[in-house]
């Protein structure tokens, strides 16, 4: 069932796609030295939409690497820490499911 809905969405999302493509009229967008692109508004604004969207993934994956490293160095304290604690007491920690 989840294949299905994403197969729906990319049939929607294309047929939305062509029908933009098909009644936009053609613009022309201005570089520096000289460069010129003429291509429907909706196909500029899609393309600099995935763009942007590509950069702010960029910009957030140091953070995210950081935070992931912070996370199994506190894992290692605490697997060390508590069965040192609690004499003979078994503790089950369970990792979340994303975990690798």
């Amino acid at each position: 069932m989840h294949y299905l809905s994403w197969i729906v969405k990319f049939i929607v999302f294309v047929i939305l796609f062509g029908f933009a493509m098909h009644n936009a009229a053609s613009v022309e967008l201005n570089f520096f030295l000289g460069y010129a692109w003429n291509a429907p508004l909706a196909m500029i604004l899609l393309v600099f939409f995935v763009l942007g969207a590509l950069f702010g993934i960029l910009a957030c994956l140091g953070q995210v690497f950081r935070l992931r490293r912070e996370l199994v160095q506190l894992r290692k304290e605490i697997k060390t820490k508590i069965p040192a604690a609690h004499s003979g007491a078994e503790l089950i920690l369970e990792q979340p499911k994303d975990a690798i």
